[in-house]
Order: C-alpha cells, then structure tokens, then sequence
C-alpha cells in the first residue's frame, strides 16, 4: 500500500511541476474565442481544427491550450457560446507581437477566417 501511495504521490507531483508555469511580471495570456459559423462540415471543422493546431509550431508561444466549452453547471456569468477557445502564454509583449506576425499565424488567418462568425480576443498580463 505504501509503495502504491508513493507512486501516486511521484506521478501527482510530476503533473503538478509539468503544469506550473513560471510566475514573471511580464508574461502576456493571450485568449481568443472563437464562435464558428453552424452550416461547417466535418471537413470545414477539421481543417479549422488543423489551422489551430498549427499555431502551436510558433516559436514564440511558451504554453498552448485549444478547447472547447467546459460542461459546468450553468450561471449568469458563464459564456459557453463560443465554439473554441485558444489559450497562448507567451514570455513578453515582444514575443507575442513577434507571433502576430508570423507566417502560420498568417496563413492560419488567411485559410481558416472564413469558418468563423466571430473572434473575440482577451490579453492580459499578471498582476503582482
């Protein structure tokens, strides 16, 4: 029983150092939620997805997280209208703004913007 507890303590705390991220004044999360068009094909959202993933090759980004609305108990101060959400970290504004530009991110823009309604982006830096 002991050896079974301490395994599971070794596989919680590797989970637990795999998923921290470094505290600095001056990361940057970069959120975007997008609400894709109803009439898409499997193809159309295949190839959204793809072109998302894509994203995730971008030197810049130091975390990356694609995902689809949680299902949490509903309140008034739950949006779960959009059909995904991208979560980026990046170390600094510089970085972010290198991202921006990048040519995957570009094309990603270009092949894929006529699969959504709407974007709504939230940045945020932390708060020390």
């Amino acid at each position: 029983m002991k050896k079974t507890i301490a395994v599971f303590g070794i596989i919680f705390l590797g989970f637990t150092i795999g998923f921290s991220q470094p505290k600095s004044k001056s990361v940057l999360i970069h959120q975007v939620y997008f609400w894709l068009k109803k009439d898409l094909s499997p193809s159309d959202l295949s190839k959204f997805e793809a072109g998302v993933k894509s994203l995730q090759k971008i030197k810049h980004i130091g975390y990356s997280n694609l995902g689809k609305p949680a299902k949490t108990t509903k309140r008034p101060v739950v949006d779960d209208s959009y059909s995904y959400a991208l979560v980026l970290h990046f170390k600094d504004i510089k970085a972010h703004d290198a991202y921006q530009i990048d040519p995957i991110h570009e094309k990603f823009i270009k092949e894929c913007a006529s699969f959504w309604e709407k974007v709504q982006v939230y940045d945020a830096t932390s708060v020390e």
